[in-house]
């Protein structure tokens, strides 16, 4: 494959998605590959007026051909809004249009038509107010929508500074949980599957032959030896070490405070969090901005931004595509690695 069809989702409309696509395109210098936006064309020719771009939206039937990037060209695959958009304001009226976006880049891939999804960044309340009521973010939607039982969220970033060079990934075994049901959640099948699915597709999409993984304790000094919590010593070391005979290279659990730390990330491949805000925070003062998710263990490459809607700043032009730049270069990546069908 020599050229990967990337298809952007624009997220939630009144957001900085649809800000982001544009400048993209104005910008011109696609990483690699074609890139065709999903979303409502009159949004985004009124969206590119506000900002003062000079961007062409040019619709294209889902079964045309996306042509090779061209500057100050958007291509969009079109879905048409539910209701009016202003910057800044949501509408759960729109929340059906944020999914069927999602519907449509997921039927793209699974069909053959592109060979990866970029997703810029939806609000998961406005979702939830539309009627979707179990609706917890993208990573657990697209599971869903995929037919698989699990998948494993991972955010990447190359270093620098303190921290070294090379490239940090975070792994997370939990994701969109209240803390107090973090522990609960905890498990050796929870462990096995998350370290399973991040062994495997850190070979398959990254070209790693054999991953090395460290993991996080859950609890302050990693338990403190049964002091601070038994999940160490009752969960995590024996699926550990279990998963060491098997042949995985797994490491910990490592307190997290001392994990995140030049020595201890040397020659790590990834880490794995026991939790979202265990990982993500350090990830994301190391590269915010320039930091891609990617969710791990679908049939189809999926990464996104590693940001929010920005409401605030939608339609102001005071926004940076960084990080939409890294997703679709590791997309791209992802892609062109030609995995085998699951």
């Amino acid at each position: 494959m020599s050229e990967p069809l990337l298809a952007l989702t624009t997220g939630e409309p009144a957001g900085i998605g649809p800000d982001l696509a544009l400048m993209l395109a104005a910008e011109g210098g696609l990483p690699a590959g074609r890139l065709v936006a999903i979303g409502d064309p009159g949004l985004l020719a009124s969206r590119a007026r506000q900002l003062g771009l000079a961007v062409d939206v040019e619709p294209l039937a889902v079964q045309a051909s996306v042509p090779p990037p061209r500057r100050g060209v958007l291509p969009v695959w079109p879905v048409a809004l539910r209701a009016p958009v202003t910057p800044g304001v949501l509408d759960p009226a729109n929340g059906d249009y944020v999914l069927e976006l999602l519907d449509r880049a997921v039927a793209a891939c699974r069909d053959g038509r592109a060979q990866a999804m970029v997703t810029a960044p939806l609000h998961k309340g406005v979702i939830i107010e539309a009627g979707h009521v179990g609706f917890t973010g993208h990573t657990e939607y697209l599971r869903d929508a995929c037919g698989v039982d699990e998948v494993v969220m991972m955010l990447a970033t190359r270093l620098g500074g303190a921290l070294g060079g090379g490239m940090l990934r975070v792994a997370l075994a939990t994701t969109h949980l209240p803390l107090r049901a973090v522990a609960e959640a905890i498990s050796e099948r929870g462990l096995r599957r998350v370290l399973g699915i991040l062994d495997a597709d850190l070979r398959r999409h990254f070209g790693i032959a054999r991953p090395r993984i460290a993991v996080c304790g859950l609890n302050p000094h990693a338990g403190e030896d049964g002091h601070l919590g038994r999940e160490e010593l009752d969960i995590i070391i024996p699926t550990l070490e279990r998963l060491r005979g098997e042949g995985l290279d797994v490491e910990g659990p490592w307190p997290a405070d001392t994990l995140f730390t030049p020595h201890r990330l040397e020659g790590v491949d990834a880490v794995l969090a026991m939790y979202h805000d265990q990982g993500l925070p350090v990830l994301k003062f190391a590269g915010f901005g320039q930091a891609a998710n990617i969710t791990l263990g679908l049939p189809i490459v999926r990464t996104s931004v590693d940001h929010g809607t920005a409401l605030d700043l939608a339609g102001s032009g005071r926004i940076d595509a960084g990080s939409l730049r890294v997703a679709l270069t590791v997309a791209a990546e992802m892609a062109l690695a030609e995995p085998p069908a699951r």
